[in-house]
């Protein structure tokens, strides 16, 4: 279900909604009791992390395991040269 961001154009009070998308819109608003909640426009509140269906179901050898992979992996300096001075060069 996705979660809902509302505003009262009386007071300014905002509040978050955990709703079904059949839902009605919340009209009332808790803080001022006045029918003048408008439904906001925003972006979704999660972020996708971890091992999971997301990341494993469709990959197959060893894809699979991205998320272990890339734990024991440590990614390259990006210059390379050690003009940075983030690697040392040799």
């Amino acid at each position: 279900m996705p979660i809902y961001e509302y505003a009262c154009d009386d007071c300014g009070h905002q509040l978050e909604k955990l709703q079904k998308m059949s839902d009605a819109a919340l009209t009332d608003c808790p803080a001022c009791e006045k029918p003048s909640l408008k439904k906001m426009v925003s972006a979704a509140g999660f972020r996708l992390s971890g091992g999971g269906w997301y990341e494993s179901d469709f990959k197959t050898g060893t894809k699979k395991n991205m998320a272990d992979s890339a734990k024991k992996e440590a990614p390259a300096p990006a210059c390379a040269t050690g003009a940075c001075g983030g690697c040392a060069a040799e």
